[in-house]
C-alpha cells in the first residue's frame, strides 16, 4: 500500500508530487531530501524512519520514490516503480527531468489512473494508452469506445484488444543472455551465472493462443533433479502475467495469450552448468619498475558454424605508464591514456578460433614504488545464436479460432559488457 509518490530532481527539488492517503503530509518529500539526496553515504534504496518507509530508484539523476507507512511488500512496491518508469518511456521515450517536466499533466494522469487509494491497479500499457492520450483528443465515438475500453480492461485478457488485425501475421522470439563472470588469476571461477530475457514481439491477428516450448530437462527446483548432469538449471524465473502457470509446472510448456506488439515474456537467472563462450588466458609479469609484459590469448569456446562479434578487452596499465608497445595477429590494439587500460577490438572470432594479444608497456620511474593492483580484464562481446544456460525454444505454436497461418522467427544472443572479469 502507498501512500505518496515523488518524483525529485539530483538537486532535491519536486517536480511531482502525489499524495494516495491521508497518513502522510506533503512536507515528507523534506525528510527524504535531507535524509537520502543531501547524505551522501546512503546506499540503500530503501530508508525506514520512524514509522515511515521511502523506497526510491535512480534513473538519469532522478529519484523515483514511493512512501509508506505500512509494512508493505517491498518487491511490489519496486514492481510498481520500475512499471512507472516502463510507462513514461512507452509515451515520451527517455525519462529524465525535461521530459518529466514537459508531461508533467501526462505524468499525473498516469499515477492517477495506476494507483487508486494507495492500491496499485492497471499498469498494462495498452490498456493506458486506449485512453489516457498524448494528444486527449475528445473522440465522436466516445461511448463505443469507452465500452470496449471497460471490456478489456476488466475483461481476462486485459492486456488485449480483441479487434487486433494484421495482413501479415508474425511472432519474433528473442532469447537474450547476459553472462556475468569473474575468474582468478589461476584459472578458477569464481562466479558465473546468466541473466536471461525472453523478449516477444507478437504481431497476431484475433486473441491468438501460443503454444512455448523450452527444454525437454528444464529444472526450476534443485530437489527435483534426477542425476541429469545435461538438465538446464534455473534458479528462479519470472512470467508475464498472460502466462498460464499451471501448464508450465506440468509440462514446462508457455501458454499465453500474448498483448500485442512488443512485451518480456519471462525473466530467469541461472548459476548452475554455465556454458562460458570466452576463454582468457592471460600472462601479466612486471619486469623491474619500468616495465610489464603482457600476453593475452582468447579463444572462442563454442561450435566452428557461430562466431562472436563486437569483441572489446580493456587491459589494464599501472597508473604512471608511458607508452604501450602492442602487437596483435588480429584486431586493432591501442593504449588510451586517459583510462589507463589498452583497449584490443576484434570484429568477429570463429568459434574454435584463438587470437594473441602481446604487450610491453613502459613506465616512468618513482623515488617510492607504487603497488599495482592489477584491476580485471574486461571484456564486452555478443554471440548470435548461442545460450550461456543451454536454453532453447523446442517449438512455438499459434492457434487462432480463424485458423490463419503465421510466420515464427526464434533467435538466441548472448553478450556481456562489463560484467566478464578476468583477474592475472
Amino acid at each position: 500500500m502507498i501512500s505518496a509518490f515523488f518524483i525529485f530532481n539530483q538537486k532535491g527539488e519536486v517536480l511531482i508530487s502525489r499524495l494516495y492517503r491521508p497518513d502522510v503530509k506533503r512536507s515528507i518529500a523534506d525528510v527524504f531530501r535531507i535524509q537520502v539526496i543531501s547524505n551522501s553515504d546512503v546506499r540503500s534504496p530503501i530508508i525506514t524512519l520512524g514509522s515511515t518507509s521511502f523506497f526510491h530508484v535512480r534513473i538519469n539523476n532522478l529519484y523515483i520514490v514511493a512512501v509508506t507507512k505500512c509494512n508493505a511488500n517491498a518487491a511490489l512496491v519496486f514492481e510498481y516503480c520500475y512499471r512507472f518508469i516502463a510507462i513514461a518511456k512507452s509515451y515520451f521515450g527517455k525519462v529524465d527531468e525535461e521530459s518529466v517536466k514537459n508531461n508533467f499533466v501526462l505524468i499525473y494522469e498516469l499515477t492517477d489512473e495506476i494507483i487508486d487509494f494507495g492500491y496499485p491497479q492497471n499498469s498494462e500499457i495498452d490498456t493506458l494508452k486506449t485512453y489516457i492520450t498524448v494528444t486527449d483528443v475528445v473522440r465522436s465515438e466516445a461511448p463505443e469506445e469507452s465500452s470496449k475500453i471497460t471490456t478489456q480492461a476488466t475483461g481476462v485478457t486485459s492486456w488485449r484488444r480483441q479487434d487486433v488485425k494484421y495482413k501479415k501475421n508474425e511472432a519474433f522470439v528473442d532469447v537474450v543472455e547476459t553472462v556475468n563472470l569473474s575468474m582468478s588469476a589461476k584459472g578458477t571461477v569464481l562466479r558465473a551465472d546468466v541473466d536471461g530475457h525472453i523478449l516477444m514481439r507478437a504481431y497476431l491477428s484475433g486473441t491468438p493462443e501460443c503454444k512455448f516450448g523450452l527444454n525437454d530437462k528444464l529444472v526450476i527446483d534443485k530437489n527435483d533433479m534426477t542425476g541429469a548432469s545435461d538438465a538446464v538449471e534455473l534458479d528462479d524465473c519470472r512470467f508475464h502475467q498472460c502466462v498460464k502457470l499451471n501448464e508450465f509446472d506440468a509440462s514446462r510448456t508457455i501458454s499465453f495469450v500474448p498483448p500485442d506488439g512488443e512485451f518480456e515474456l519471462m525473466k530467469y537467472r541461472s548459476t548452475s552448468n554455465v556454458k562460458l563462450p570466452l576463454r582468457i588466458i592471460a600472462t601479466v609479469n612486471e619486469i623491474g619498475t619500468t616495465r610489464v609484459s603482457y600476453d593475452i590469448v582468447i579463444k572462442a569456446n563454442f561450435s566452428n558454424k557461430l562466431s562472436a562479434t563486437n569483441i572489446i578487452l580493456r587491459i589494464p596499465t599501472p597508473l604512471n605508464t608511458t607508452s604501450v608497445d602492442c602487437k596483435v595477429a588480429a584486431g586493432k590494439a591501442k593504449y588510451v591514456p586517459g583510462e589507463n587500460v589498452v583497449v584490443w577490438k576484434l570484429p568477429r572470432l570463429q568459434g574454435g578460433q584463438e587470437h594473441t594479444f602481446s604487450g610491453l608497456a613502459s613506465l616512468t620511474s618513482t623515488t617510492v614504488r607504487q603497488v599495482w593492483t592489477r584491476p580485471p580484464i574486461d571484456v564486452d562481446f555478443q554471440v548470435l545464436m548461442f545460450t550461456a544456460s543451454g536454453l532453447i525454444v523446442r517449438f512455438l505454436k499459434v492457434f487462432e479460432k480463424s485458423n490463419y497461418s503465421s510466420i515464427k522467427w526464434v533467435r538466441y544472443l548472448t553478450k556481456a559488457s562489463g560484467s566478464y572479469q578476468i583477474r592475472y
